[in-house]
């Protein structure tokens, strides 16, 4: 069966990006689950872009804006791969945030897949993991949905439930 053709267009985050990443994750519906809750200020989305960026500038790859490929200037989400800290441990986090009108349509898969082609076919990584809140269902289900298994606990949080750690290896690594 060949594979669907792609409905997703994926791009380097760009400074006028901020407004955009401000509304999807300012807004309390995509931070259902996330115990720090919305994003603050505008500010706030300047850090976390310019973190970005330069992911982008010192790594080569990071977090995408994600557009439907009909409407390429309208970003519906933000997502992909990137080094993140577990803690202590530093590992190539898959990750994303969608705005709620992307919701429920499968993108976050289709992303999913995506960012693991780049991981393990163009950038040769052993291993991806998924970091996600216990009581985020549609969320657990997209990392099992593209390979990811359960790999343990992180806690991350005071006073909370860990988080679950997912990962998936690289195909040619995953018996070694």
């Amino acid at each position: 069966m060949p594979a669907a053709a792609s409905r997703l267009t994926y791009r380097r985050p760009q400074p006028c990006d901020v407004q955009r990443l401000f509304a999807i994750y300012g807004d309390p519906q995509t931070n259902l689950f996330n115990p720090a809750g919305p994003m603050a200020s505008l500010e706030v989305a300047q850090r976390l872009l310019d973190h970005w960026l330069k992911q982008w500038a010192t790594q080569g790859y990071g977090w995408w804006a994600i557009a439907r490929v009909e409407a390429p200037d309208h970003i519906i989400g933000f997502g992909g791969i990137a080094p993140m800290d577990y803690l202590t441990e530093r590992r190539i986090n898959l990750g994303y945030r969608f705005a709620v009108q992307a919701w429920g349509q499968g993108y976050a898969t289709e992303l999913g897949r995506d960012a693991l082609k780049l991981a393990f076919e163009t950038l040769g990584l052993p291993e991806v993991f998924g970091l996600v809140r216990p009581d985020h269902a549609a969320s657990i289900r997209v990392l099992e949905k593209i390979g990811m298994q359960p790999f343990g606990t992180l806690d991350d949080v005071p006073g909370k439930a860990p988080s679950l750690v997912l990962r998936v290896r690289h195909p040619t690594t995953a018996f070694a």
